[in-house]
């Protein structure tokens, strides 16, 4: 990580508090989320700021009729990247509201690709550095541009976005001293908020549907074809697609100011849980990423037409009478019907009286039954002494037989025993950039959620 850019500074800040969750991006990755993460500039009511670092003017040549519309409904646009020729020529330059500021060639933001999206109801930022000659080892530098990797993260977090405006405010102080005032300034007006269900709802489906059309253009290529090497970019737009949802929970959690880590201590004591119970380890994992993503309305009452356990024949007639579309998301990424499925029938009751289809006893999944009562158990915690955990799992036995299974309560009483004994449960959170590890797609899609732990 290069001394003195932009990502070294917010790692350095962040190394004893809130460690950065950095990750390795290939070109057509980070072009991809850009453009989905932009796009919604066109649809805010208010007018974000945004900064972008493109390394060399070239780059943003060939995003200079982007900006213009862009510019149209941005309140300032900053542009950074190396004066290479033609970089300041493009008719969007004109625009009152963009500021370019030519790079230094020693500047280690020139190695940086970054964006930066700022307004009170939409924060989006992408913050990578781009790997050394030396980082690519024996193979050298890749042939393919679109094989380039960068180093970093993006995130929708209100709080490590505005902390970063300021630190490229700090840096522009050396270039131009006026628009870093005014950087400054328009960064004291904003009081950004966690963007709403709905609207991050719609810019993370943007965001899988550019992944995945990014992805389509590779799909063409076989093992048999010179271009398979590809493979790893393809991997590369799969984990981002499971990163979206993870960032998407992640910042749902955080506008809960009563339950900051919600899904977090759901999927820790969920897979203790399925552990207990012997689950085989791919239900287990699978277990845990229905955890913790269980907050999120795009996968919440998923209708039975997308169940993708009935006949193809079942599924077409049930879609074809169905009020509700199936989701873009689901459609995009069919590795989390099984995920939809065991959150969508979080809400039914032992007993057959909840919802959405009144299910009983092992007719509802064992995944589902585990998360609908160990997120009511960490609900309860939240609402009371974080201590008093034995008064929580009283409540959840008050249920046992009606809206929770009976054997999950015991199961449940057995791991609270164990946790006032000193059982370590690990509440740390998923590993966002890896996310690919918690797809399984020989498994999730084949078999049946209805197992028992009998």
């Amino acid at each position: 990580m290069l001394t003195g850019s932009i990502l070294q500074k917010l790692h350095t800040a962040h190394q004893q508090t809130q460690p950065l969750n950095f990750g390795v991006y290939y070109k057509n990755t980070l072009v991809a989320l850009c453009h989905a993460l932009e796009d919604f500039i066109l649809e805010c009511e208010d007018q974000p700021l945004l900064i972008a670092a493109f390394q060399q003017g070239k780059w943003y040549e060939q995003e200079a009729d982007r900006y213009r519309e862009l510019a149209q409904k941005a309140s300032d646009v900053v542009i950074l990247a190396t004066e290479d020729s033609g970089f300041t020529q493009h008719p969007t330059s004109r625009f009152p509201n963009v500021a370019l500021v030519g790079l230094e060639p020693n500047d280690p933001v020139c190695q940086e690709w970054h964006l930066i999206i700022l307004s009170d109801n939409y924060t989006a930022m992408v913050l990578c550095q781009e790997l050394s000659a030396a980082d690519y080892g024996a193979k050298g530098w890749p042939e393919n541009d679109c094989e380039r990797k960068f180093y970093g993260f993006w995130t929708f977090e209100p709080n490590l976005v505005k902390e970063t405006v300021a630190l490229v405010a700090e840096h522009l102080q050396g270039y131009d001293h006026n628009l870093a005032q005014r950087l400054g300034d328009r960064l004291h007006s904003l009081s950004p908020q966690p963007p709403k269900a709905d609207l991050l709802n719609t810019v993370v489906s943007s965001v899988v549907d550019y992944l995945q059309n990014s992805q389509n253009q590779l799909n063409p290529y076989t093992q048999d074809s010179p271009l398979y090497q590809f493979q790893d970019l393809t991997d590369n737009l799969r984990s981002n697609k499971v990163q979206a949802l993870l960032r998407m929970a992640q910042v749902t959690d955080q506008a809960d100011l009563s339950n900051l880590h919600a899904a977090t201590e759901v999927a820790a004591i969920s897979e203790v849980m399925g552990q207990l119970l012997d689950l085989p380890v791919w239900q287990v994992k699978r277990l845990r990423l229905a955890a913790l993503l269980h907050r999120l309305p795009c996968l919440q009452g998923i209708p039975e037409a997308l169940d993708p356990y009935q006949s193809k024949r079942q599924q077409e007639l049930q879609e074809q009478s169905s009020e509700l579309p199936k989701p873009s998301i689901l459609r995009v990424m069919p590795q989390l019907q099984a995920i939809a499925h065991i959150i969508s029938h979080q809400n039914e009751h032992w007993d057959g009286s909840g919802k959405p289809e009144g299910l009983a006893y092992d007719q509802i999944p064992i995944e589902s039954r585990i998360l609908s009562l160990i997120a009511t158990f960490e609900a309860q915690i939240h609402t009371q002494n974080p201590e008093e955990a034995m008064s929580a799992l009283e409540y959840c036995q008050s249920l046992a037989g009606t809206q929770f299974d009976p054997k999950l309560v015991e199961t449940l009483t057995l791991l609270v025993l164990g946790i006032q004994q000193g059982l370590q449960l690990s509440s740390l959170p998923p590993k966002i950039a890896s996310g690919i590890w918690l797809l399984d797609e020989h498994h999730t899609p084949l078999v049946s959620l209805n197992s028992t732990y009998s």
